[in-house]
């Protein structure tokens, strides 16, 4: 006998959509934003208000950012096959790791590995904090959130995002260790580390109860959207091919030695 199988995400019968419980026809469309049926479906409810505002505010924040890796593969994936734009969006996204768009995740997963479910007091994330930096420098690794190539002097969307959070009550235990993390590692640190929207988001993601596989998923739909853009732009008004010119014009080809037939030299053992 076959194993009984079950979803709890959507259902359709011939009269009536389900999504998480809810009639998508009549008390979804046209009644809640897209953010917040986002947030229902990776939650498994419906946002309060400042819960959606926050939520959607995370979404804008990380649709664009220029012409980024991911932007620059969605083009010039567009460039070869104009015809698939699913192909150049999806080509975009998979840059999505632990430089660019992952950190989300990494975020998430520090923080929460980091801190018990019982912490709430100031005192207690300081030392968390404290100990999460020190960990890091001892072994000489990279704490994910921190650092923009861009932003040096603070990441604006930050900013911003921790001002809605305020706002609607949402600072979170998991923003608030966030935060002591980038001020502790700052000021031993011989470059700007400021905290940047992907670091600021993972966190506050935890706060508003996101599971940690689904906050690259939020990254993800987000950038998304900005992809879309880019190869819309790309349609109108293309540089595709302006970068594969660049690369063929700027790059110097050098042959392998080992190709080289009169290279008779032996390697070092």
């Amino acid at each position: 006998m076959a194993a009984h199988l079950s979803t709890s995400i959507g259902h359709s019968t011939p009269d009536r959509i389900e999504v998480k419980g809810l009639d998508l026809a009549n008390a979804l469309m046209g009644e809640v934003d897209f953010g917040s049926v986002f947030f229902l479906l990776a939650a498994g409810r419906l946002p309060a208000m400042g819960e959606a505002r926050l939520f959607n505010a995370i979404l804008v924040a990380l649709a664009d950012h220029g012409l980024t890796p991911s932007a620059l593969a969605a083009r010039l994936t567009y460039l070869g096959a104009p015809d698939a734009v699913q192909g150049a969006i999806a080509a975009g996204l998979l840059g999505a790791g632990s430089t660019f768009l992952g950190v989300f995740e990494n975020v998430g997963r520090l923080l929460r590995a980091a801190m018990p479910a019982s912490t709430t007091s100031e005192a207690e994330l300081d030392a968390i904090a404290v100990r999460l930096v020190a960990k890091h420098e001892e072994l000489g690794t990279r704490l994910p959130g921190l650092g923009h190539p861009v932003h040096h002097g603070g990441d604006p969307r930050t900013l911003r995002l921790i001002e809605i959070a305020e706002e609607e009550g949402l600072l979170g235990p998991h923003i608030r260790l966030m935060l002591r993390v980038q001020a502790h590692a700052a000021a031993g640190a011989t470059r700007p580390l400021p905290l940047n929207a992907g670091g600021a988001s993972g966190a506050l993601l935890c706060d508003l109860g996101i599971a940690t596989p689904g906050l690259r998923g939020v990254a993800l739909v987000s950038r998304a959207a900005g992809l879309v853009g880019h190869v819309l732009e790309e349609a109108s008004a293309p540089i595709g091919r302006w970068l594969w010119d660049t690369a063929e014009n700027s790059v110097t080809y050098v042959t392998p030695r080992s190709s080289d037939p009169a290279d008779k030299s032996v390697p070092e053992n």
